[in-house]
Parts: structure tokens; sequence; C-alpha cells
């Protein structure tokens, strides 16, 4: 299966750089809606077979123009929303505090799982959850599937899951509002990641360390 993970179009918070991970959310800035209609022609090349959502707002706003101009549905699932916060919510990104929360969720990534955001859930938890629906996409049949979910979420489970990327690699490359990362595979046989907002991502073993960007996606 052909994996697009999709990060949301900006909001309010991402203005602000707020943690900002609770249901439902706030909707899209301006920016965040102008961001969200580029999209169609931005995945224009990709035969896109079914389209999920997140349950907060601002990822359903990013996946309507989409659906519209597929005539696809949005399958609203829960288990690809933002990894909570917990007691971090809605705390300046960039303090002390706030960093732990990127800390917290790459660790989880290097496998210390049982590692519980501070009043949130483990990482056994958010990452099960996003496996679920990953699953289920894959289990339908659809050859490429579009998820439009968020930015750490993406990264980590990413991170965690994808055969050629580091933990590294993710935590130095933020992804932009609407950024997509490409992957391939299935639940059971492994995903390696083709591209990352448009570079190549080198398979581990071939061409360099895993994680290597190799340059720009054709």
């Amino acid at each position: 299966m052909r994996l697009l993970l999709v990060r949301h179009g900006q909001t309010p918070s991402n203005v602000d750089g707020l943690l900002d991970t609770a249901v439902p959310g706030p909707g899209l800035t301006p920016l965040g809606e102008a961001q969200a209609a580029a999209l169609p022609g931005a995945l224009a090349e990709e035969d896109i077979d079914a389209l999920y959502a997140s349950t907060l707002v601002r990822t359903q706003r990013t996946a309507a123009p989409l659906a519209a101009a597929r005539g696809l549905e949005v399958r609203v699932r829960d288990g690809i929303r933002e990894l909570s916060a917990g007691d971090l919510e809605l705390l300046p990104g960039h303090t002390p505090e706030g960093r732990r929360y990127l800390r917290t969720a790459f660790a989880w990534a290097s496998g210390d799982t049982a590692l519980r955001m501070p009043g949130g859930e483990s990482g056994a938890q958010a990452l099960g959850r996003y496996d679920a629906v990953v699953a289920e996409a894959a289990a339908s049949g659809a050859r490429t599937v579009a998820m439009i979910s968020h930015g750490a979420a993406i990264r980590v489970w990413t991170a965690a899951r994808a055969a050629n990327v580091d933990v590294a690699f993710a935590a130095a490359r933020p992804l932009s509002n609407t950024g997509v990362i490409i992957l391939e595979g299935t639940p059971s046989d492994g995903w390696k990641a083709l591209s990352w907002e448009g570079a190549v991502v080198a398979p581990a073993g071939e061409g360099g360390p895993a994680g290597e960007a190799l340059g720009t996606a054709p």
C-alpha cells in the first residue's frame, strides 16, 4: 500500500507556537484554508483510493477540498489524532516544559513505549491507535491512502515504523503545514519511507545511512 501522511493546514495555535492537541481543537487560519485548497493540486499525481482524517476539526477542514475534488468520503478516525500533550496542553512549544513533549514522543519512537506523557497517554497507546487505523486502511484493499493527520504524530509514527527513518532524522525535520511523507509497505511486511516533503529518503543500506535525504523526488 502507498500511504500518504499529510499534516493539516495552519491553525491559530500553530501561529502562536502552542501545544494544542485536544479534541475538537481549532479550525484553520486563512492561510490554512488556502493550504487546504491547494492540496488537490499538490497531490494531483496520486491516485488516491481512500481518504482519512482525525477527529480534530483542522484535519477534516484540510481534507474537505481533496474529498470534493476526488469524490471521496472522509473517514474520520480518532486513532490518527495528534499525540496528546496531557498536562503540557497549550504550553508554548519553545519552553523547557513544552520541549518535553517532543522529547517524550521521540523516546516512544526509540522504543521506550512504556513512557507516559505527563498526564497523558503512553507510547504504546499512541502508536497502537495509529497502527490500528493504518491496519484498517491496508485491510480495505486500497492501493493508495491519504491520511490527514498531525505533525508530531506523523513524524513519531514514521520514525517508529519506517525501516529507513531513524529518530534523529525525524526529530530534525519538522513537517510543514500540509507537508507530506510518502511511505510504502504493509503492517505485516513493514514500511519504507519514499519521500519526506518532496525529498527522496534513501532505503537503509542503499546509498547511505537510514533516513538520508538524497534530493528532490520526481
